[in-house]
C-alpha cells in the first residue's frame, strides 16, 4: 500500500515561492529547495517533478491566488478608484514586509524566464489579459461615477496599472528604503486624478 503524503502540498508551494523569490530561478539549487521546503528529495520529485515543474506550479499558484483576489476585489468595490488605491497599498505593504516579500519576488524571478520559456510567457500573458480587463472594467465604473476624468484613455491606463503593479517588484529589489515604494506607488496612483 502506498504511503500517503506527510506534507501539505499547498504549504510546500508557498515555501517554494519564498525559496525561488529569495534565490531566483537560476540561483536556486536542489539543496536550497530541500532545506526550504522541508521535504525529502524523492517526495519533491514524486509530487512536483523537476525544479522547473515546481517553479511553474509555484508561479501559477501565486498568480492565480493573487490575481483572483484582485479581480474579485475590483468587481465588488463600491469605489473603483479607492479599490485600485488599496490594491497598490497592499502591494507596497507586502513588499515592505520581509517575509511576504520573499513570496512576491517569485514573480521577479519568473519574469526573467519569459523570453526563454513559452509556458511561463503564456502564464503571464493570460494574467496580463485578466488583470488589464479587470482594471479596465473598474476604470469604466469609476469614470461613469465621476471618480476619474472623462478624457482618460482607459485602455492605456489599465495597461499602465498592470505594468506599474509589477514594476513595484523591481523597486523592491533595487531599494531597501520603504519610502521609495510609497513614493512610486503615489505617483502611479496620481494618474487617476487627471
Amino acid at each position: 500500500m502506498a504511503r500517503s503524503k506527510e506534507f501539505d502540498t499547498t504549504e510546500v508551494l508557498h515555501k517554494a515561492m519564498e525559496v525561488f523569490g529569495h534565490y531566483g530561478y537560476e540561483g536556486t539549487t536542489l539543496q536550497n529547495l530541500l532545506d526550504g521546503l522541508g521535504i525529502a528529495r524523492q517526495s519533491l520529485y514524486d509530487t512536483y517533478g523537476t525544479k522547473r515543474d515546481l517553479f511553474i506550479k509555484a508561479v501559477k499558484h501565486y498568480i492565480d491566488e493573487k490575481s483572483s483576489g484582485v479581480v474579485t476585489y475590483l468587481d465588488r468595490a463600491e469605489s473603483a478608484k479607492k479599490a485600485i488605491t488599496e490594491i497598490f497599498q497592499t502591494n507596497v505593504s507586502a513588499l515592505q514586509d520581509e517575509e511576504r516579500r520573499k513570496k512576491c519576488l517569485i514573480l521577479y524571478s519568473a519574469i526573467d524566464q519569459v523570453p526563454h520559456d513559452l509556458e511561463i510567457a503564456a502564464i503571464f500573458e493570460r494574467d496580463r489579459m485578466l488583470l488589464e480587463n479587470a482594471f479596465y472594467g473598474a476604470l469604466l465604473r469609476a469614470q461613469s461615477r465621476g471618480e476619474i476624468g472623462q478624457k482618460q484613455d482607459l485602455h492605456a491606463l489599465a495597461r499602465y496599472l498592470y505594468h506599474a503593479r509589477n514594476g513595484l517588484m523591481q523597486v523592491a529589489k533595487l531599494s531597501n528604503d520603504p519610502k521609495v515604494l510609497e513614493d512610486v506607488s503615489a505617483v502611479v496612483l496620481s494618474t487617476l486624478d487627471h
